[in-house]
């Protein structure tokens, strides 16, 4: 059996064999023998030859979850978004469902009185995440449910890891995900979506997974995830801005690398991921690209609380037409290669796509 690095150099050269293999595309004729405008005259005909497809199966739907029975608070830095009880984020994933959405993700907001250095409540098999999925695969139909794997929501720090003599401890933290994971999968988590940026912890959570009986468990590699300042509102959703120490530049990536970002994602697929994901969204559409065309995996990208709120603010100015604007942009993940997006927009964009627009 071939070793992840084997596996990595093979996946790369073979990329390489297929960039080299590309032809230019046949020359057209001239105008007035070509005239572009001919195909755009009617909506029809403009439906008829359209090269990329917007429709709720490319939706996942972001659910910020909290404590309570009955609760629901907003989120201040992202208008529109609320963090809701178990209850209601049952009922938000019953309206997902029936708007054909294929996926919820779920995110905690932890009280800080279960935060410490060593994120023990992410153990816990009965924390809020694991009783959300509970709650959700028990009492909604033909749903997916995706759970982020990463210590922020749990550390008093803000850290995806261990924080240890002032540092993110690699190794270390990785030990603690894969039993993260598998509590997780043991609630019944479709798609574990690992989102913290530790070397390796691809393959030690696909082990695991094998190991004790999750082989149909899927991994949803955040496998392109860059050090961006386009996260806060994400942030004070889940309570982890306010705690951060420091930042997180030594180990999400860094804004200027694109050739990293195709190794990152190679060694992920080499260690299990069934798909990857390119965080975040607009702003690097190259990426989403690249990663689609060298690997030729299912490749997401997550419209971030940042876009969202950019989005929604300039709306609420008047600025900008909101219902067509939030459409072209995720039309543009679409085009630049993307086959699912996970959007705050989700719900008011599959409504707008089964409205015909």
């Amino acid at each position: 059996m071939s070793s992840p690095r084997e596996k990595t150099v093979a996946l790369r050269t073979e990329r390489i064999k297929r960039a080299r293999g590309k032809t230019p595309a046949t020359p057209e004729p001239g105008f007035p023998a070509t005239r572009l405008r001919r195909n755009r005259r009617s909506d029809w005909s403009r439906r008829l030859v359209r090269e990329t497809t917007l429709s709720a199966d490319d939706l996942i739907w972001p659910i910020f979850v909290i404590e309570g029975k009955n609760q629901r608070s907003q989120v201040a830095s992202m208008p529109g978004v609320e963090r809701l009880s178990i209850d209601l984020a049952v009922k938000a994933a019953e309206t997902a469902a029936e708007l054909k959405l294929p996926a919820v993700a779920l995110f905690p907001y932890t009280d800080p009185s279960l935060r410490d250095e060593e994120a023990s409540e992410a153990l816990n098999p009965n924390n809020l995440v694991c009783r959300a999925v509970r709650a959700i695969k028990g009492e909604v139909g033909d749903i997916g449910v995706i759970c982020d794997v990463a210590l922020d929501p749990y550390t008093s720090h803000g850290h995806d890891g261990l924080l240890i003599e002032g540092e993110v401890d690699n190794d270390r933290t990785v030990e603690v995900l894969v039993r993260q994971a598998l509590n997780q999968a043991e609630a019944g988590c479709d798609i574990l979506a690992p989102s913290d940026m530790m070397d390796g912890r691809i393959g030690a959570i696909r082990e695991a997974l094998e190991t004790n009986g999750f082989t149909n468990t899927q991994l949803l590699a955040y496998a392109a995830k860059y050090a961006s300042a386009f996260y806060g509102p994400f942030r004070d959703a889940v309570g982890s801005g306010a705690m951060l120490r420091g930042d997180k530049l030594t180990y999400q990536m860094d804004p200027a690398n694109a050739e990293e970002a195709l190794r990152e994602v190679g060694q992920d697929i080499a260690e299990g991921a069934d798909m990857v994901m390119v965080k975040p969204g607009l702003p690097y559409l190259d990426i989403v690209r690249r990663v689609k065309d060298a690997f030729h995996v299912p490749t997401f990208v997550y419209q971030t609380s940042g876009e969202y709120a950019m989005i929604v603010a300039a709306a609420e100015r008047g600025w900008i037409d909101r219902e067509r604007v939030i459409l072209e942009s995720l039309m543009a993940f679409k085009r630049a290669g993307a086959d699912a997006i996970l959007t705050y927009f989700a719900i008011e964009a599959a409504q707008l796509l089964s409205e015909g627009r």
